[in-house]
Order: C-alpha cells, then structure tokens, then sequence
C-alpha cells in the first residue's frame, strides 16, 4: 500500500531547506528557539508525540535545552501571528527548543527524516550565528565611528569658539591703555 503524503509532510518537504527553517528561528527570552509545531513538521512527526519524549526523557532536556512557553508569550505570538490562534496549539502550551534542544531530540528521534531535519536545523543555527558575528563585527566598527565623529565634532566646537572670539572680541566699557611710546619723550 503506497503511503498517502500529508499536507503536512508536503510543507515539510518543502521547508527542509535553511530558507524554509530560518524564518521559523524565534527569539524568545533572549534565545533562538523553534517551536514543537514547526519541529513536528520538519520530523513529521505529531507535535504531540514530540512533546511526549521530551516528557519520557527528562534528563535529557533540561530547562536550558527546551522550555515551555509563559501565557504571556503565547499571547505576544498570536499576536504577531507566528500561531494563527490559541486554538491551533489544541491546550498545549508549545515546548521551545534551542539549538541545543534540538541536537538532543536527535538522541530520541531516529528516523532518517528526524536526521535529515537534524542536520539541516543545526546548519541553520551555525549560519546565523555566523551572520550575527558578522553583525556585531559591523556595529563595533560603527560605535567607533560615532565615537570619532563625537570627539570631531568637540573639536570643531572648540575652534569655533576660539575663532568667534578672535573676529568679534568682547567688548569692555573700561578705558584701555595705550600701547606704543609717548608722543614726545
């Protein structure tokens, strides 16, 4: 019997590229995160299932590998419309992976599928991290920038003032001194 593909995994085929997974990376609690959903899809797997080996296997995601999401960030993402509603999450509250989550899932999902999703997740993860550095290196140069333009700009500043003074001096009511040798003497 020939296995009847899902709508889910026809998405999945085609999102298992890093340009497909990318826009699913959220940050979340200063973190880049995927969703159980999105990762169920990847794996095709039910989210369902997915969230029942992290439960089975507690040791192995500790709250910095995956975590589950506050009421307030399930708002602010439905908000957003990275969830389409809170029905859509069936009364789960959806579980976040970091990457290290991610590699872990790896160790209870054995499917070829989960190890092709795997790899292609974490190559994901490598390349933003990369493209952040590259980022960071940017803005440090920037801030230096600034600070130069800064440092100008007092600068200019001071000569402006210095020049000002010299072309219009100050005046004074008090009679000045004559300068020069008496006439006579």
């Amino acid at each position: 019997m020939a296995k009847r593909k899902t709508a889910a995994m026809i998405v999945s085929r085609l999102t298992l590229q890093e340009e497909g997974i990318q826009p699913r990376i959220l940050a979340i609690r200063n973190l880049r995160v995927l969703l159980d959903r999105d990762l169920a899809i990847l794996y095709e797997v039910k989210a369902i299932a997915l969230r029942q080996q992290v439960r089975r296997n507690p040791k192995r995601f500790p709250k910095d590998f995956v975590f589950e999401l506050r009421e307030t960030e399930i708002d602010a993402l439905v908000s957003q419309n990275v969830i389409p509603s809170r029905q859509s999450l069936g009364g789960a509250k959806p579980l976040a992976f970091t990457e290290q989550g991610v590699a872990m899932l790896s160790s209870v999902l054995s499917s070829d599928r989960a190890i092709e999703a795997n790899l292609v997740i974490m190559r994901t993860f490598v390349n933003m991290r990369k493209s952040l550095a590259g980022h960071e290196e940017l803005m440090g140069y920037l801030k230096d920038m600034a600070l130069t333009q800064n440092l100008h700009t007092e600068q200019i500043e001071e000569i402006s003032e210095k020049l000002n003074w010299i072309l219009n001096p100050p005046l004074t009511d008090a009679p000045r001194r004559k300068i020069g040798y008496p006439a006579g003497a």
